[in-house]
């Protein structure tokens, strides 16, 4: 397994926001971690992310602890928050070379990883303009397209699509999965069922607790899984 997490717990002073949340993560699998706003997926990425430290609990990214070996599990991952850090003066090329000159790659070995990426997320078109320009679902195909520069082993997003609109929302979330079909290991949070689809990995976080493991329909029971989301947390999706 490329991500694995085992009996993680945090709390916030004395709320607890996660309780004993324990999977895995697969390579070449899209592993959707489902929740309603306040469900913890935000505070999980932190302590996957290492910006926060766990009550309790492990992490471990291609067999690096990362409370033992941080910069190693660190160095498996890509990582897109909610909130974009573009430059927005800079231009596309520009953001990804400067990122990549923080991972140590310079040159035509950084100038070959860029190309790859930005033709990977349909970017290549728009590598010289600058980012301020561009709307809100090609600055996240740019964030993703940085988030792997450095060819990690797991590629973690939060809430990639919010503020973005239906069409948008719609090739984001095809584009990732495209690139776990091509063996990258992903964790997609969300409170979105419609960004699910049914061969997906499940993951469903409530209140810090995880309700659900295991593929879509598994998980449901062959229901549409907005009536089991529904039903389970009392909140539509």
């Amino acid at each position: 397994m490329t991500l694995s997490v085992a009996g993680l717990s945090y709390a916030y002073g004395a709320k607890q926001a996660l309780a004993d949340v324990s999977f895995a993560a697969q390579p070449g699998r899209f592993t959707a971690l489902l929740g309603p706003n306040g469900a913890g997926k935000s505070t999980l990425f932190g302590l996957l992310a290492g910006l926060l430290r766990p009550g309790a609990g492990r992490v471990e990214v291609a067999g690096h602890d990362m409370a033992r070996a941080p910069r190693r599990a660190l160095a498996q991952m890509g990582i897109v928050f909610q909130q974009t850090t573009l430059d927005l003066d800079l231009t596309v090329r520009q953001n990804l070379r400067y990122f990549a000159a923080l991972r140590g790659l310079a040159g035509r070995a950084a100038d070959a990883r860029i190309d790859a990426a930005l033709e990977r997320l349909g970017m290549v078109e728009r590598a010289g303009e600058k980012v301020r320009a561009l709307n809100g679902g090609h600055r996240r195909r740019t964030e993703i397209a940085r988030a792997l520069l450095h060819e990690p082993a797991v590629l973690l997003l939060d809430e990639p699509t919010v503020g973005l609109d239906a069409a948008s929302r719609a090739a984001i979330t095809a584009h990732v999965h495209d690139l776990a079909q091509d063996g990258l290991a992903v964790l997609w949070a969300t409170h979105l069922t419609d960004e699910v689809g049914q061969g997906d990995h499940l993951l469903v976080l409530h209140q810090g607790h995880l309700l659900a493991d295991g593929g879509v329909g598994e998980v449901t029971s062959g229901a549409p899984l907005s009536d089991y989301f529904l039903g389970v947390t009392g909140h539509a999706a």
